[in-house]
């Protein structure tokens, strides 16, 4: 079988897009093709990186905008180096749960924060990693809230994490971030819309996947 050289694939998507779901499906595939896959999460895959997504989603934090934009950061750096870049160089496919789409999605158009800012930094903390491949998984906020906070509500409460409880009006603008990147990269960024089974989202990913592949 012809192996892509750039093995690093990123799902992204807002909350309660399905995102957990769709990664792991995605990782069965693939192993059944006969690829090593790593499958991780950002923030997240480090012991530094779990420890920043503790507080990045604690509910109970105030976090000015920049503030957390630096933690993401720090923790995407701490990830690649000790997880990511060794995955890559022993020929495995990477399946990252967000990467740096996230950032400009939920810190630049959520947040309001400089885009060129967050380019920059997030160029640093990736050391220039860019994905082969990214699946935008779009559902409207509205659903995808109601389904995350479901999921969450023994750990966090009925009102969700951190990120979930910010308005309606936050995840719009989100999810406008996360169109306008798959616009402005549509050869890397492919939107997949939600389907009523996560069955049906996975037909969709897997054509593309097959396609890229």
């Amino acid at each position: 079988m012809k192996r892509n050289k750039n093995l690093f694939i990123t799902i992204e998507g807002g909350e309660g897009s399905g995102k957990t779901t769709q990664s792991l499906l995605l990782k069965e595939y693939l192993e059944k093709k006969g690829y090593k896959v790593l499958l991780t999460r950002e923030p997240g895959g480090t012991v530094l990186a779990e420890a920043i997504r503790s507080i990045l989603l604690n509910p109970n934090l105030n976090l000015v905008p920049i503030s957390e934009l630096f933690l993401y950061e720090a923790a995407r750096a701490q990830h690649i180096k000790e997880f990511i870049f060794p995955a890559l160089k022993s020929g495995k496919v990477v399946i990252c749960d967000r990467f740096t789409d996230a950032t400009i999605a939920y810190q630049g158009y959520g947040r309001k924060l400089n885009l060129q800012l967050i380019n920059r930094l997030n160029s640093v903390a990736s050391f220039g990693l860019t994905p082969g491949l990214t699946i935008y998984l779009d559902i409207q906020p509205f659903k995808g809230l109601n389904k995350a906070k479901k999921l969450n509500k023994e750990a966090y409460g009925e009102n969700g994490d951190r990120i979930e409880r910010e308005s309606i009006k936050f995840h719009n603008m989100v999810r406008k971030g996360y169109l306008n990147q798959a616009k402005k990269y549509n050869k890397r960024i492919k939107v997949v819309k939600t389907q009523k089974t996560s069955e049906k989202t996975q037909m969709l990913i897997k054509k593309i996947i097959d396609m890229v592949l």
